[in-house]
């Protein structure tokens, strides 16, 4: 897609947040499933129902501005959510993989919230009213999302994750000392 003005813009930065809820639509639930949390992981599965409205809406704006959804895949979320697998997959305690998580998620959501800042505001400078008002709703729901997730992490999760008795530290300091017996023992 050649930009040449700012509504080619617009039409870009709408599918590009198509692209990106679309791919949050089949990471949610693997993220659900990793988090060990019960509030966690329901947060995720209400996120998703909310994250498929947010496709609904972008839908509309595209339909309103005569193009269609489809586009490049979203580069930038498909990291984020590399990130969050990666996460999911961590030998990790439960609960610090719980916070883990929480992180991986507000990233997703600070991207996000950047990416329909600035199509609002391309909405509104082109006159798109019924679009920038979708656009602003969904802004404020994935603002709102970011608040939970840091809420959730301040009062449980984090608190949790902090508890963790640190058995690999000393797994690890067992090792260091049976390798520095043993080489004193050869070299000695």
């Amino acid at each position: 897609m050649e930009l040449q003005t700012l509504k080619d813009l617009y039409i870009h930065e709408l599918k590009d947040l198509y692209s990106a809820e679309n791919q949050l639509i089949k990471a949610l639930p693997k993220m659900a499933k990793a988090s060990k949390n019960r509030q966690l992981a329901s947060g995720f599965n209400q996120h998703l129902e909310q994250t498929k409205r947010h496709a609904k809406r972008l839908e509309q704006v595209l339909k309103g501005q005569g193009a269609s959804t489809r586009g490049p895949k979203c580069e930038g979320m498909e990291g984020l959510i590399a990130e969050g697998d990666k996460m999911a997959k961590e030998d990790a305690e439960d609960e610090v993989r719980d916070a883990g998580l929480i992180a991986a998620a507000q990233r997703v959501e600070h991207y996000e919230i950047a990416g329909y800042g600035c199509a609002r505001t391309y909405a509104q400078l082109l006159g798109d009213k019924k679009g920038a008002k979708y656009l602003d709703t969904t802004l404020r729901e994935e603002a709102a999302t970011d608040k939970k997730l840091t809420r959730l992490a301040k009062s449980v999760i984090n608190l949790r994750a902090k508890k963790v008795p640190k058995k690999t530290a000393s797994r690890n300091g067992s090792v260091t000392r049976v390798i520095q017996s043993v080489m004193g023992k050869v070299m000695g």
